[in-house]
């Protein structure tokens, strides 16, 4: 059965589900225009006044199902498949509503980085947070470095960044890029009485602090995703990512040239 992405409307609290649980909802390229969907239809939903994005089964979400890539993504070049993205995922930025990510096992690569533009996150005991791109001759592409070097500062992401190690949850709650970490069973719960309390708010007073805050935050994430998809654009057509592809294709170490 295909992965999809579903939307669950009660009241005042909507809830996004990836739901591709036998690959970690790894997301494919019909996952990535469902949520694009959705999140549009939520723009347009004023009743709506909180938000709990979930993954079903044992994580948030792995990141992109390499193994799926081309299908909706048929006849677009590599610079028009990121500016779809940018344009799908930013969104999130025009929702009245605020978005509580409820994290368990994996959020990595660009789930991580959706996660990260959201307001708010929690995790589940044993949760971890993994940024692999650099490793696969690619840099993270979907805007959420400049939010973790926002939150936790130019070491941290550059450790993240450039190592691609996986930051277990506690680190996570200690350097701030989860606000709580709860025991497993409890995650969804918890996600749900924080957006019932939100949801029981004024939506005026909710939607006005949540201004102030992007004011402070969305300018230099809208820049890095601008220089993000020059950055991604180059290294696509890159000497060094050609000797990439030809060295795993003939099973040698690499030679490259930094061009």
């Amino acid at each position: 059965m295909p992965g999809t992405v579903r939307l669950d409307v009660d009241g005042p609290v909507a809830v996004i589900t990836n739901d591709n649980p036998d690959k970690h909802n790894a997301f494919d390229d019909e996952m990535d225009l469902r949520l694009f969907e959705v999140l549009g239809e939520l723009r347009g939903r004023p009743d709506v006044r909180a938000i709990v994005w979930r993954g079903e089964g044992k994580s948030f979400s792995s990141g992109r199902d390499v193994g799926a890539l081309g299908g909706a993504d048929a006849g677009l070049s590599h610079h028009e498949l990121m500016r779809r993205g940018h344009r799908g995922i930013q969104q999130l930025f025009d929702l009245d509503a605020p978005v509580i990510v409820a994290v368990q096992g994996w959020a990595i690569g660009a789930s991580f980085q959706r996660a990260l533009l959201c307001d708010i996150r929690i995790a589940a005991e044993g949760a971890r947070f993994m940024l692999p791109e650099v490793g696969h001759g690619v840099i993270p592409d979907t805007g959420g470095v400049a939010r973790l070097f926002q939150i936790c500062g130019h070491g941290v992401a550059a450790d993240m960044v450039l190592t691609g190690r996986a930051m277990p949850a506690a680190e996570a709650l200690a350097h701030g890029v989860v606000s709580r970490v709860v025991p497993a069973d409890v995650l969804d719960e918890t996600a749900m009485e924080m957006a019932a309390k939100v949801a029981a708010a004024p939506a005026v007073t909710v939607k006005m602090a949540r201004r102030v805050l992007d004011h402070l935050a969305l300018p230099a994430v809208r820049a890095s995703m601008a220089e993000e998809l020059i950055a991604q654009t180059f290294i696509s057509r890159s000497d060094d990512m050609a000797e990439l592809r030809a060295a795993r294709a003939e099973d040698r170490p690499p030679l490259y040239s930094g061009s």
